[in-house]
């Protein structure tokens, strides 16, 4: 009893890079269990039109926000741990800078958002433009996440992703209650939270770096140097996240497009830890020797990639199962994608932990070049392939890019840092680690 009170310290606590990275997987899945009770809360009251005027009106703060981050939180976070000495100075003008861009965000999304919903309601326009006022916090939330992070205070972090969506359920949950629910008022629940959030980050984080608001050009210089490198990958994620289900959509017939997204959203679930090791190792690997960031993320890269390969095998062999009792019969046939995309997250999510490595020794500018490489490779073939071969077309062209991307990241190593690519083949010491850091807790 005692060891076990030990080990759930250990994660709460979430100090030590292992810690961390548990206690991340775990809220993910909170974060993924709590999306989904809330997404069968909203499709089964408001049916299909209502929930789709729902993400009309709740999709742009935060797209729009993200799209315009100008790479601030990851500029945020390199800068905080390589100039520790200008913490003050720093938070402060990031403090400015993604304020500045979240109202930013709010004017375009005004301005421009009765063109991209012209085929909805007037009503719905106008609400979703009045929620682009939310684009500011939407902006600074990832801005005061990287904070935290920065910090090493991961269990903030996690914390504040998870009051989020769990707050949603709440107020969700009450509307159903009382019949009040629609469009406009799922919509409310799901940025509202947002506001006290917000204020209880900066609250704590005023306390953490006591910002200083003189003489911050420097301080500006540094941040948008470092931002507009990395400022690619915020785009090219988004675009390499939804581009697959865009050209599906567009040249397959409308039950295609049902099992790719049922297949995509299921396959995705095993992508969980990598993404979490993702999280951790760019604030433990930033700014150190070079051949201490790689060695770290080299062994980030074996362990999430075993751990994935694992569970992405014993689901090849269960989604059979898993798509006949979540989805029904009529879904069996995205079986052969399914399995492609499943292997296209390992193969993806390691190219990304691999790619961490740059971000952390200052040359985001190589990550994004691989994202665009990924990206442009991928389009183009499934182009051609989704024609011919279907959704496996979709699954072989993604899995293909992913690979490309991972070779690339690979080849990088030596070419710009100058260090031999770290292995991929798990190793007794990566098991070594393991086992001291789950049964002894070894901080």
């Amino acid at each position: 009893m005692k060891s076990l009170t030990s080990s759930v310290r250990w994660v709460l606590g979430g100090g030590s890079g292992m810690a961390a990275t548990i206690q991340t997987v775990m809220t993910r899945f909170l974060i993924l269990t709590t999306n989904i009770a809330t997404g069968v809360i909203t499709a089964r009251t408001l049916a299909p039109v209502g929930r789709g005027e729902q993400a009309a009106i709740t999709l742009w703060p935060q797209f729009l926000a993200f799209a315009l981050t100008l790479g601030l939180p990851s500029a945020l976070l390199y800068n905080l741990k390589r100039y520790p000495e200008k913490r003050s100075e720093t938070f402060a003008a990031a403090l400015l800078l993604g304020t500045g861009l979240g109202f930013v965000a709010t004017f375009v999304g005004i301005l421009f958002i009765p063109r991209w919903l012209s085929q909805y309601s007037p009503d719905v326009i106008r609400s979703a433009q009045l929620f682009m006022l939310m684009a500011p916090l939407s902006l600074l939330g990832v801005v005061f996440t990287a904070a935290f992070e920065a910090n090493d205070d991961f269990t903030t972090a996690n914390q504040v992703r998870y009051l989020a969506p769990f707050s949603t359920l709440i107020i969700l949950l009450g509307l159903v209650a009382t019949g009040m629910l629609t469009p406009v008022t799922a919509g409310i629940a799901y940025l509202l939270p947002g506001l006290p959030i917000a204020l209880w980050m900066i609250q704590r984080l005023w306390k953490q770096y006591q910002p200083v608001w003189q003489n911050l050009m420097p301080t500006y210089r540094r941040l948008m140097s470092y931002g507009i490198r990395a400022y690619g990958i915020d785009l090219l994620g988004t675009l390499s996240g939804q581009i697959d289900q865009v050209l599906v959509v567009g040249l397959l017939e409308p039950a295609s497009m049902g099992m790719y997204a049922v297949a995509l959203s299921l396959s995705r679930m095993i992508a969980i830890f990598q993404s979490s090791v993702v999280t951790v190792l760019f604030p433990k690997a930033a700014a150190r020797p070079v051949q201490e960031a790689v060695a770290l993320t080299g062994q980030a890269a074996r362990i999430s990639m075993a751990f994935t390969l694992l569970v992405a095998i014993a689901v090849m062999f269960l989604g059979p199962v898993l798509l006949r009792i979540l989805y029904g019969f009529e879904f069996l046939g995205s079986i052969p994608v399914f399995r492609l995309l499943l292997l296209e997250v390992v193969v993806g999510g390691t190219a990304w932990v691999l790619t961490q490595a740059f971000m952390a020794l200052g040359q985001p500018g190589i990550a994004t070049l691989l994202q665009a490489i990924g990206l442009g490779t991928s389009v183009p073939l499934m182009v051609v392939l989704i024609p011919r071969y279907g959704l496996v077309g979709a699954g072989i062209s993604l899995l293909s890019a992913s690979s490309l991307r991972l070779i690339l990241a690979l080849l990088s190593f030596p070419i710009v840092l100058k260090v031999r690519p770290p292995s991929l083949l798990i190793n007794r010491n990566d098991i070594r680690l393991l086992q001291d850091k789950l049964l002894h807790q070894h901080l």
